[in-house]
């Protein structure tokens, strides 16, 4: 079981739901081992499993995932779908060869594309329309990433964006100002600009570290005609 000193619900909750997952399999638990090794943030098992269902129940059909790290969260979404294309962005070249590994062994390989580089530039040169774009990156780029995502994404389809409760510190700031994380800051004021973006319906979820879901709605349009 892991660590659930920093979890977002209460302890016995926590571990109460995390006893209610599905068991993984011996490969996705060899990835969490080596992730907590080696001081590398990957998805939680029920972000994972989250992601997987909502790919299978959208039929999605080509994914983005920003940030795939080892590829632990593109496995997980990757098994979602027969015909899902899984494209991960990861700026670190190490970790990408240490994912094409482990999708390798998992056998979804021919159904992965791993692409180095920093998103915010391979993102522009990427063709639309996705199905379901994930983001687990740097949190300072999450709005940046958002509006890009927004050009990507079609009508209908779904953002998934990790750590939006940055362990609870984003709904429970210090005393002190001079104490506060920078990434629960950048977070809080983050969460305003996705709860309220008017192209989405969107809800923050207290899975994991806090996930933010979306759907793209449809443009409105004004009373001059065009769309906003």
């Amino acid at each position: 079981m892991k660590d659930r000193s920093d979890a977002i619900l209460r302890t016995a909750q926590a571990a109460y739901l995390e006893r209610m997952l599905p068991r993984r399999d011996d490969l996705l638990r060899e990835m969490e081992s080596y992730a907590a090794t080696e001081a590398i943030p990957i998805s939680d098992p029920e972000v994972g499993l989250l992601l997987q269902m909502l790919v299978r129940a959208s039929g999605a059909v080509r994914v983005l995932e920003v940030g795939s790290a080892i590829g632990y969260g593109t496995i997980w979404m990757a098994r979602g779908g027969e015909t899902t294309l899984v494209i991960g962005l990861e700026k670190d070249s190490e970790r990408i060869e240490v994912a094409r590994g482990y999708l390798t062994r998992a056998g979804v390989e021919d159904r992965v594309q791993l692409r180095l580089g920093d998103a915010l530039e391979v993102m522009r040169g990427l063709e639309p329309p996705f199905d379901l774009i994930y983001l687990d990156s740097d949190k300072k780029d999450y709005r940046r990433l958002l509006d890009l995502s927004l050009q990507l994404l079609r009508v209908g389809g779904l953002v998934v964006i990790d750590n939006l409760l940055w362990k609870g510190q984003v709904a429970d700031p210090p005393e002190d100002p001079d104490d506060e994380d920078e990434e629960a800051e950048i977070l809080r004021i983050f969460n305003g600009y996705f709860s309220m973006h008017p192209q989405l319906d969107s809800q923050v979820l207290p899975l994991g570290d806090g996930l933010g879901l979306a759907v793209k709605k449809k443009p409105l349009v004004t009373d001059l005609g065009g769309p906003y």
